[in-house]
């Protein structure tokens, strides 16, 4: 009931409250619509932002959307192995590292809507084959139940507190919202010296790891099994607090990991030009503001977020690319390995 509630709180605001945006194509759009569905590879979290999203994109268009999760690495992967067998069957996929994984082994199609033209050069892929729908500030979440507000932790040295041994979480996957991003992001931060000495120190805390997407990791500080969540979204866990569950963000210094999600269409999609009409419409101000109201930060420069502490610039971020990630993951992932795991 809070889904559909949502959902429709949503939906009634895009009627009631959208400008006028530009029309896609006419021709792609009766493209799209003979082929009827679009197959989407997403790593966003199913409720709210893919039901709402795929809600409003087939009310506009009459294009049905099946979508899978996974994440990153697991969508190029899924993809690659379509690939290999003949029967690709993704249209259109997302995520941090899955464009630059995919247009490694030409499964990336080179193509960008004019949604995207008004894009900041770094939202948008220099060669032409994908866009930022959002980005992404990754901190640490914490149950207010266990942890009274005021006292939480604040900054990485306040993390090593013995109080908080065995009571931090985090998923243990080779992505940047995982014990693996935090390696990079401490490198990054501290220099290679001093950002291995304060993994090793971190490293006694016994922080648990669950090959699982961040969403789950949250959860499990909701239900009150752990008391942190580190490489956890922000938006997760104001959608949650705003749901009732005891669960705030804290913007940890001296730096929170910055990234960017991505879209892209797949080469060889069985159905490419819907494929595109959705890429189109989750770049574009309508399926922008679906974003920011599902506590994102839109990647469209006219859309601002709704949570004024998410707003670029706020907090010290430290960005790191999607060429990046997909270069330095192996080393910050066999590292995280040989400390944490």
């Amino acid at each position: 009931m809070v889904r559909r509630a949502f959902a429709g709180i949503v939906l009634a605001a895009l009627a009631a409250g959208v400008p006028a945006a530009r029309a896609a194509d006419a021709a792609l759009i009766d493209a799209a619509k003979k082929e009827g569905k679009v197959v989407w590879y997403t790593t966003q979290p199913i409720d709210p932002l893919v039901l709402v999203l795929s809600a409003a994109f087939e009310k506009k268009y009459g294009v049905k959307v099946e979508y899978v999760r996974a994440n990153s690495t697991d969508v190029a992967l899924r993809l690659l192995t379509e690939a290999k067998a003949g029967k690709v069957q993704g249209d259109v996929y997302d995520g941090t590292t899955t464009a630059e994984a995919l247009k490694k082994e030409g499964l990336a199609l080179k193509w960008l809507p004019d949604s995207v033209r008004e894009y900041a050069a770094d939202y948008r892929d220099p060669e032409g084959y994908w866009a930022a729908t959002n980005d992404y500030v990754i901190a640490v979440s914490f149950n207010t139940d266990l942890i009274k507000r005021g006292t939480e932790p604040r900054t990485w040295e306040d993390l090593l507190d013995p109080k908080y041994k065995g009571q931090i979480i985090w998923s243990s996957a080779p992505s940047t919202s995982a014990g693996a991003g935090f390696v990079g992001t401490a490198l990054k931060a501290l220099g290679d010296d001093k950002g291995r000495d304060y993994l090793k120190r971190l490293s006694t805390q016994r922080i648990a790891g669950i090959n699982a997407a961040s969403r789950q990791v949250i959860d499990q500080v909701i239900a009150g099994e752990y008391a942190l969540a580190m490489q956890s979204f922000p938006e997760n866990a104001i959608f949650s607090a705003k749901r009732g569950a005891p669960v705030n963000w804290i913007a940890m210094a001296p730096a929170m990991t910055g990234i960017i999600s991505t879209v892209g269409v797949t080469a060889g999609a069985p159905h490419p030009n819907a494929g595109k009409l959705l890429f189109d419409f989750m770049c574009g101000e309508e399926g922008q503001i679906i974003y920011r109201d599902t506590f994102y930060i839109p990647a469209h420069p006219r859309v601002a977020p709704l949570e004024a502490e998410l707003t670029p610039g706020k907090h010290r971020v430290l960005h790191i690319s999607p060429a990046e990630v997909n270069e330095s993951m192996p080393k910050w992932y066999e590292i995280f390995k040989d400390l944490f795991r």
